[in-house]
Formats: structure tokens, sequence, C-alpha cells
């Protein structure tokens, strides 16, 4: 045998030996984690991601960013409306996966899904839990001010985000951190640790570690409602806000009845601001608003009804007057 054939040989064994996988994700956070697993040649039998939405301006169908890599490397891909649908579960049981990793999915899973794999149900999630449990962990870390975050990697049960802990590494949040930023570094280490962590169940030497649910914090799904700036916030709680809502939906005030989406400013405290919500100071490349102590300086916005611009160019195509309140 040539040494290239007796390369693949060994590369084929050592796919035997490893647990047939069922992939559940959907938006761009799994997508790492899918490469990896395929990259360390981790059988993946199928994909299960959520049914194309229509997206855009043109409310087009469009396919989930896991879809698009599953069929990128020709897995199956199954989009079931419900995956405690019977249809879906029958499939289920024909797959008989080892084991099922879950990452950012969008749909609760029933009973038989999270007990039916030998090796158990592995899910990524994007905070130190206990803390942040639930739907959107970055966003709330960086609303409240949180300077550390992590990865953690739990064996699923039949709670949210509640089951025993196998790896967990925390970070540091910086500053200049915002949603893009940060989602996109733990979007990476969650597929490095979940790698290691499925290594570990395999091997039979991972550790399983209790939550302590008496600290537990919760991160519940978004509202529009909860984008509203409230201009008698200090600043720091304002720029916090814009930074974890900086992809998507965004923070919003209102200037004359249209919403304006701030998705990136600066702050600075400050005494004798005036009236919260007031312009107080308008330039050719910059834009001041009041705050309780201080005056944020939106620098990325998007007025309604015309696309995302930054402050300098909305500045040219739209008249602020000073004294005009955003609310």
């Amino acid at each position: 045998m040539t040494e290239a054939g007796e390369v693949e040989r060994r590369s084929l064994m050592a796919a035997e030996e490893k647990p047939r996988i069922l992939f559940m994700g959907t938006p761009e956070f799994a997508v790492p984690s899918l490469r990896k697993l395929i990259d360390e040649r981790y059988p993946v039998s199928a994909v299960v991601t959520q049914p194309d939405r229509p997206r855009g301006r043109g409310r087009k169908s469009e396919a989930s960013p896991v879809k698009r890599t599953a069929e990128e490397y020709g897995i199956p891909v199954l989009q079931p409306d419900k995956v405690r649908d019977e249809s879906f579960l029958e499939l289920f049981r024909e797959i008989a996966p080892d084991m099922v990793v879950l990452v950012a999915f969008g749909q609760i899973l029933p009973g038989e899904v999270i007990d039916f794999p030998r090796l158990g149900c592995l899910n990524v999630h994007p905070s130190l839990l206990p803390l942040y449990r639930g739907a959107a962990p970055i966003n709330w870390a960086l609303i409240r001010g949180e300077e550390k975050t992590g990865v953690t990697v739990i064996v699923m049960d039949r709670g949210v985000d509640s089951g025993d802990i196998l790896l967990q590494e925390e970070f540091p949040i910086g500053p200049e951190d915002t949603y893009d930023t940060l989602h996109d570094r733990l979007a990476e280490e969650g597929a490095r640790l979940l790698v290691e962590a499925v290594e570990g169940v395999v091997k039979g030497t991972a550790k399983r570690t209790p939550q302590d649910h008496t600290i537990a914090t919760y991160a519940p799904r978004l509202k529009k409602e909860d984008g509203h700036i409230d201009w008698n916030a200090g600043v720091k709680d304002i720029i916090n806000l814009i930074r974890g809502l900086s992809s998507s939906p965004g923070a919003y005030a209102y200037l004359r009845d249209k919403q304006l989406k701030i998705f990136f400013a600066r702050g600075e405290e400050a005494q004798g601001t005036g009236s919260p919500g007031a312009v107080v100071q308008i330039g050719s490349q910059e834009l001041r608003v009041a705050a309780r102590d201080g005056f944020v300086y939106p620098l990325d916005v998007q007025i309604e009804g015309r696309k995302r611009m930054g402050i300098q160019d909305f500045l040219r195509g739209y008249r602020v007057m000073p004294g005009e309140i955003l609310r």
C-alpha cells in the first residue's frame, strides 16, 4: 500500500471510532462549531436547522448559515417546523445518533431527543453558566455592563441551559467590544471548546460539574422595546445598550416621529448637560445628545426609510436642529 493510501486508511479507521453526530444549529454563531467538528473528522450524520425564512427588503426566502455550510460539505439537512412533531422524531430514530450537538438551534428539544443519544446531548452556550441562561446571553452581558463573559459546554437536561458543565472558559469584555466583536470571538472559542468536550466524552475522561442553580441569572429573548433608549439613564448605561444591540435589532430613539437606530456611539460624562435627549451641539462631523450625566455622540446610524450610514453622511443629508429632542 502506498503512503497516501495508508494515511487514508488510518483516517477512515479513526472516523469509524468516532461517534455519529447529529448537529443542530441555525445562525452564524453555530457555523464555527460545525466546521470544527468536520475538520476534526467527526462523522456528522445530518444537520437540523430552522426552515428557510424570508429576509431583507425583498423578503426572499433565505437559508440559514448552518444550512449553507452543511450543503457545502454535502451533509443531509433537515428543517422541521417543530422538532416535537412525530414526522421529525421518526427521522431522528432512523438516524440514531450517538451524540447530539446543539449550538443556537432556536427550538426547545423534546425529552426523547435529549435522552436518546448514548453519549448525550451537548450544548455550546456563550456565557459563564449558570449566569445568563436563555436566548440572548451576549446581548445582555453587554447591556448590563459586564467586564467578563465566557463559553460553557454542558450536557443538556430538560431544563433551560441547566445541565451539568463539561468545560467552561472565561474571556474579558473590552470597553470597545460590541455584540459583533464578542459574538465572533465567542463563536470561535466555543468551537474549540466543543471539540475538546466531545473528545473527553468519547474517551470517558470528561468531568461533569453540576451548576449552582441558586445563582442563576437569565438572558431572555430580546423584544423591540428593549432597544428604546432612555435618555434619562446614565451615559454608561446608554452606551452599553447600544453596544449590546449593535448588530440587531439596534438601539433606537425617535427623531420627528421617525425611528433613528444608533449602532455605535461614544460617551462623555459631564455636568450641566441640559434636558435628556436634547440635541445640544451639531457640527459637520458630529451630533451631541444630552443624557442624565453627560453626552452621547452617535457615530453609526440609520434613520427610518434610509440605509445605515456614518454620522457625517447622515448630517449631510438630514437636517437636525439644536434643541430638537430625541425621545
